[in-house]
């Protein structure tokens, strides 16, 4: 019986990085070793060609910190026209470094225009490293990709024997390698000894079936996030309407509260038509609008974090910026 084959795009990053330090170098690897090309890591990983024939891409091979709209456009576009181009493919992996996979993964879930299984893979810990969790993560990736039950589950990440859903996974740890979490509803299932386990599937809107196309966008409308704090005086809000943003996330308080100066800012924002979305730093949770922000006109992010909320914000801002569809847009994603 033939194999499901598989293409693994390379984007860089932790778990395509090897420490010239030695095996317990958890910290200065991106300085100081040296980032694999994903046809160099496959090599490293042979196990992975037990479940799957791997079809290697390169993409990038650099820090997760490196990479911006041009990145995720033309990443985009590459899984795109793979889907056209092999209809013998059964999925993707996508390597790629964990600090920014989240947001990665949402833009993707928010853009891509296939059905296929596309999973974002990484590690905490470099190849080399002591008990590095790169090898086992990168062959479970490989095995929900080619799974039949990952079709039509939208963009998803798999680490730490857990699959979770690209709109709801955060980052919550800068170290652990139980780091990826989905705090409010939980993973939607497992990667065991004796196959894949799904559990739920997301319901929200997502690819391959999204009003947003990147196709003929060369930038994004600029959308920036700013942190409620004590004392915070509105100047960072100031700030941003000046250097010309069309969008501001707030990362408000629990709840979905501001400062008085703020507060004070965003209305100043509104009136120069920026589009104002409240998300909170709770890292949990629905951002609820009371009366008051609702009639100034600010628009929930529900509950996602603000940088994901910025993503979504940013491409809405490419379709309308009527709030009444801003609000939609929302609701819907």
């Amino acid at each position: 019986m033939s194999k499901p084959r598989v293409a693994v795009i390379g984007t860089g990053g932790t778990i395509s990085t090897i420490s010239s330090q030695g095996s317990l170098d958890f910290v200065d690897y991106m300085v100081s070793g040296t980032t694999l090309h994903v046809d160099e890591l496959i090599r490293t990983i042979p196990e992975a060609a037990e479940f799957a024939e791997l079809i290697p891409l390169r993409f990038r091979a650099v820090s997760s910190t490196a990479l911006g709209f041009d990145d995720w456009r033309e990443l985009a576009l590459t899984v795109d026209r793979l889907a056209l181009d092999r209809p013998d493919v059964a999925g993707v992996v996508i390597l790629h470094g964990t600090a920014t996979m989240e947001e990665t993964a949402y833009m993707l879930q928010l853009t891509l225009k296939t059905p296929l299984p596309v999973v974002f893979v990484g590690s905490q810990r470099p190849l080399n490293a002591l008990s590095s969790d790169a090898a086992g993560n990168f062959v479970n990736a490989v095995r929900v990709a080619c799974s039949p039950q990952a079709r039509d589950m939208g963009v998803l990440v798999c680490l730490n024997d857990e699959i979770q859903a690209a709109r709801e996974v955060t980052k919550f740890s800068t170290s652990r390698l139980h780091t990826f979490r989905t705090p409010d509803f939980g993973i939607l299932g497992q990667v065991d000894n004796d196959g894949v386990n799904l559990y739920r599937r997301p319901l929200r809107k997502g690819a391959p079936d999204t009003e947003f196309d990147l196709r003929d966008l060369t930038a994004l409308p600029r959308v920036d996030i700013v942190y409620s704090y004590v004392g915070e005086d509105g100047a960072v809000v100031d700030a941003l309407v000046a250097l010309g943003a069309k969008g501001i996330v707030v990362a408000a308080f629990p709840g979905g509260r501001l400062s008085p100066a703020q507060l004070q800012a965003c209305t100043r924002a509104l009136d120069e038509n920026v589009a104002i979305v409240l998300s909170t730093r709770a890292g949990s949770g629905r951002a609820m609008l009371d009366r008051r922000l609702q009639e100034m006109g600010m628009i929930s992010a529900d509950n996602l974090n603000p940088q994901k909320a910025r993503i979504l914000l940013a491409l809405a801002l490419t379709v309308s910026n009527e709030r009444s569809e801003l609000e939609r847009i929302f609701a819907t994603y």
